[in-house]
């Protein structure tokens, strides 16, 4: 899911990039439009506002606003299925597995290392 962020409040607008990071992208490319003004003609709009007419009614959480943002590409693109979760699922098992291989290196230095200064010190 692509989405562009284009709101006129500069806190609003730098909250949801830094929640959306990895699913920017142009207005003309993106699958949905996130503003904070009500859009008439433009179905890809996501309002967010105060109102109780909004997609997203404010204060929100990330988690609200991802459900209501898969709520709305569903509505949009019933074709597809593929979910923001799942997306991000996988994307930390692979951070994931990159990590635990990092830890084991450094676990293993670590051993190395303490064992040659114990040996160090008995054969003084």
């Amino acid at each position: 899911m692509r989405i562009a962020v284009e709101c006129q409040s500069p806190l609003l607008q730098k909250s949801l990039e830094l929640f959306l990071a990895k699913h920017l992208s142009s207005s003309k490319k993106s699958d949905i439009i996130i503003r904070d003004e009500e859009c008439l003609n433009e179905s890809r709009c996501f309002y967010i506002s105060s109102d109780e007419n909004a997609d997203l009614v404010k204060p929100f959480s990330k988690s609200q606003l991802i459900l209501a943002l898969e709520k709305k590409y569903n509505d949009l693109y019933p074709q597809s299925s593929k979910s923001i979760v799942e997306e991000e699922d996988v994307e930390e098992t692979m951070n994931f597995e990159i990590l635990e291989k990092r830890i084991e290196l450094l676990t293993q230095e670590y051993q190395e290392n303490i064992l040659r200064a114990v040996k160090a010190f008995y054969e003084k």
